[in-house]
């Protein structure tokens, strides 16, 4: 099992618990985005860089993922990618993404941006929280100690 994570957006201090994590847990941690991030020196960390564009990062992750390994995205199109090939996925603010609601998130995300579209101001999520940093860690550990089959 990896742990890729789609890192142009993802918050530095999911990044941080992440690194931690796969120290502790020695898994092999791939971070993916469009520019160049900072990363601990660890045998099992690495970043990779793919070009700028739309999606890039997403494409890369979605080619290489392998069944049971764990994706952190707030993208719900690639979560929704990854989980029909058998991968787990999390979001940076703890949500598991999974078979049962990949559908209804993804039909959301589309009304939405329906409703962007045509000019209705929909806000965006409200900020990163203590909360949100607690409930990932939460989720990362009951999944780091019992992988889902």
């Amino acid at each position: 099992m990896q742990i890729w994570i789609d890192a142009d957006a993802c918050p530095a201090v999911v990044k941080d618990i992440l690194f931690r994590a796969a120290e502790r847990a020695r898994l092999p941690l791939i971070l993916v985005a469009n520019q160049t991030l900072r990363t601990p020196p660890s045998p099992l960390i690495r970043m990779v860089q793919v070009p700028g564009g739309f999606d890039e990062a997403d494409k890369y992750i979605a080619e290489r993922v392998q069944a049971g390994d764990l994706v952190i995205t707030a993208d719900i199109p690639l979560a929704a990618e990854v989980v029909a090939k058998g991968a787990h996925a999390l979001s940076p603010r703890g949500e598991r993404y999974g078979k049962e609601n990949t559908r209804e998130l993804l039909d959301m995300r589309n009304f939405m941006d329906t409703l962007r579209g045509t000019g209705v101001d929909t806000g965006g999520p409200p900020a990163f929280s203590q909360a949100d940093r607690q409930a990932f860690a939460n989720q990362l550990d009951r999944f780091l100690r019992r992988p889902p089959r």
